[in-house]
Parts: C-alpha cells; sequence; structure tokens
C-alpha cells in the first residue's frame, strides 16, 4: 500500500462525512470553511471517492439512528473501506463524539464507547486537560485547561487492561475530563470514562478520537473559542 505524503500548502481540502442521521456536519463544515477559511467537500456514506482530500472528519450525530450501538452500522457505509484505506496509508482521520464511536467500531481507534453511567444523554460545558502535546491536534494547546461541550448518551470510553497500558505507554492519550482548575477527579468525569479519558490517537498518531465537540466552541459568537485551538493546532502543523 502507498504511504500517504502530505506537501506544505497554503490550505486544505477537509472531507466530512456524512451519514444517514449525522446532525453535526454543517457545524464543523460552518467552521472549517467560514471561520477558518479552508476547502470542504462533503463525502456521502454511499461514495467512495474521497475527492483528494488532505484531511477526513467524521462528525458527531446518530449515524443510522445509533441502531445497535452507536457507529455499528455505519463502519460497513462504502466510504468507511476508503477512509480506512486513508488512515492505514497515513492520512489524517479525526472522529468527534458519534465520528469518535464510528472509529472505535472500525478498528482505527482502541476500546469502545458505552452507555453513559448515568443512563442519561448529557449535554453541557465540560473542561479538558490536554495530556500530550505529541499529536497534530494538541501540539499548540498550551490552554489548559480548555472548556468544550459535550453531547452524548454512549461517551464512556472503555478498554480492557492491555490496550489501557499501551494508551499510557505510547502517550495515546489526548484528553482527560477535569474541573475547572485542571484537577482530573471522579466529580468532573461527566459519564464514568476510564481514568476520566475524553479523547485519544492512535499508536501511528495519524487518527484522532474526542467525545467533546470543540466545533460548538469555535465561534466568537458563541464567547468561547477554546475548540477553535485543535483546528488551528492542525492548520498550524500541517498546512
Amino acid at each position: 500500500m502507498c504511504k500517504f505524503v502530505y506537501k506544505k500548502v497554503s490550505y486544505m481540502k477537509f472531507g466530512v462525512v456524512v451519514f444517514p442521521g449525522s446532525n453535526c456536519d454543517e457545524d464543523i463544515i460552518y467552521v472549517l470553511e467560514k471561520l477558518l477559511n479552508q476547502t470542504v467537500v462533503r463525502l456521502w456514506h454511499k461514495n467512495t471517492d474521497l475527492q483528494k482530500v488532505d484531511f477526513i472528519i467524521l462528525p458527531g450525530g446518530f449515524s443510522y439512528g445509533d441502531y445497535l450501538r452507536s457507529g455499528a452500522i455505519a463502519k460497513f457505509s462504502p466510504i468507511m473501506k476508503e477512509v480506512i484505506g486513508f488512515a492505514n496509508a497515513g492520512g489524517y482521520v479525526m472522529g468527534i463524539c458519534n465520528g469518535f464511536q464510528v472509529l472505535t467500531e472500525s478498528g482505527l481507534l482502541p476500546g469502545a464507547l458505552l452507555h453513559n453511567e448515568s443512563h442519561k444523554f448529557i449535554c453541557k460545558n465540560i473542561f479538558l486537560k490536554t495530556m500530550t502535546g505529541d499529536s497534530l491536534i494538541t501540539k499548540d494547546c498550551q490552554k489548559n485547561p480548555i472548556k468544550i461541550p459535550i453531547a452524548h448518551g454512549e461517551g464512556r470510553y472503555f478498554c480492557d487492561k492491555k490496550t489501557l497500558d499501551n494508551l499510557i505507554q505510547n502517550d495515546q492519550i489526548l484528553f482527560k475530563y477535569c474541573d475547572e482548575n485542571g484537577e482530573i477527579k471522579d466529580s468532573a468525569n461527566p459519564n464514568g470514562s476510564l481514568l476520566n479519558i475524553a479523547g485519544i490517537c492512535n499508536k501511528d498518531r495519524n487518527v484522532f478520537g474526542m467525545m467533546p465537540h470543540p466545533e460548538r466552541a469555535s465561534d466568537k459568537n458563541l464567547k468561547n473559542l477554546d475548540g477553535k485551538i485543535l483546528f488551528d493546532s492542525i492548520l498550524k502543523n500541517l498546512a
């Protein structure tokens, strides 16, 4: 398989995958196109042409109504075969909320997202502590903690001990839930995630997943630009 090669450009072409039931696709497209002046194409789930994109984003929502399990049906969409090939060749892929769930179901990220410990849908602002600077999306995240909204019913990250040990050893944990002072503790964990984990990357550091929604904290009109820090980091370090 050919290795995906990036070249330095003044702008990037993003592909946003759209499944039946996606409802945050237009949010991320708005941020990328209108706020960050990037080129964006919609990648419909039935298509197999990635349109020569530089970076793929799987947005939040309820793909296929979250039937069976969140992301369980979406992984069989024709577009996902191409996304998996793109990622395995070194291409950058980011999954947000339901997109994170799709990535774990597809095997691009380890672990699983289970029902929230409360068995209730949770929609609120939370705080995240950046756990590593060794990733495209966190390299320029100097602010700690950052405030990002969550909106999910199945966001409790879980994995077995061997997988967890690998995540820790390989510095793959991107974010953990914390309080407003940056302290990682049980009371700051909104869904019961293992070790307060809110986001991870793969061992090769080109696939990223997180449950919080940075696209909902990227517009000055919302009086929160903490999410934009992550997108700015992508553009600064890749484009």
